[in-house]
């Protein structure tokens, strides 16, 4: 009987729940979830040999045929390695799930809190237009160096920011690299723009827009997109009006 030429059928699994404890490849031992999205699970773990704290994110095996969205993802995370607000990427390994091979993705792990949940922290759950402006500032740098290497990120959110206070300052790191397509024009200008929608959400979004200083609304701009992209069109230019503008008295 001839064999069949039928490609086999990507195990579909939509979620891994490991537990605390659970190996990984004979290295990692699973400390906790630090969360999920379409793509994967990722799981703060430690090296048994180090016992360095590690991130490990597992892709589900129908979203990743082939190891194509970890390989993928992996180079791109390679070429912003010198970018701050970028979680550096360590190497990948394959663990096995219900007897399904699995790709994970080692990466540092950088304690912190997501933005959501630091916003709903905050008095009013919201931020004053100075600590908005400083937080959007150190957004804006790191997104000017991600897009110096002609890279973009493409899905800028507040679950997709990682917050520390370090001082004076607001340590971020991005998370989730939308890693599908090649870097645009129209890309770049869309970080921005969710930058600044960052913005108008952390001082309160509608509720509070009409009370907000003219500092503030002189970058949101109304949450109109050509008029970022004409007063914004990169984040260098978001940045160097941050660092320069001058407050009303």
């Amino acid at each position: 009987m001839p064999r069949s030429t039928t490609p086999a059928k990507t195990p579909r699994i939509d979620a891994f729940d490991l537990h605390p404890g659970r190996v990984l490849g004979g290295k990692y031992v699973v400390d906790r979830p630090l969360g999920g999205g379409w793509e994967g699970e990722v799981y703060k773990v430690v090296e048994k040999r180090t016992g360095i704290h590690r991130a490990a994110k597992l892709f589900f095996p129908h979203r990743n045929v082939r190891d194509r969205a970890v390989t993928f993802y992996a180079k791109k995370l390679e070429r912003l390695r010198n970018c701050s607000m970028v979680i550096q990427y360590v190497h990948t390994e394959t663990i096995r799930v219900r007897g399904v091979p699995v790709t994970c993705l080692i990466s540092e792990y950088v304690d912190g809190m997501i933005l959501r949940n630091f916003l709903k922290r905050q008095r009013g759950r919201r931020l004053s237009p100075f600590q908005a402006l400083h937080l959007l500032h150190a957004l804006a740098l790191g997104l000017e160096e991600i897009h110096q290497v002609r890279e973009y990120h493409g899905d800028v959110h507040e679950d997709n920011i990682l917050v520390r206070r370090r001082g004076i300052h607001f340590d971020l790191k991005l998370l989730d690299f939308y890693h599908w397509g090649a870097p645009t024009a129209a890309h770049l200008r869309d970080d921005v723009a969710d930058s600044i929608r960052i913005l108008y959400d952390m001082v309160g979004g509608q509720r509070h827009y009409a009370s907000q200083p003219a500092e503030i609304k002189s970058v949101c701009r109304g949450l109109r997109r050509d008029l970022m992209a004409k007063f914004f069109p990169t984040a260098r230019h978001l940045r160097a009006y941050l660092e320069t503008f001058e407050w009303d008295e």
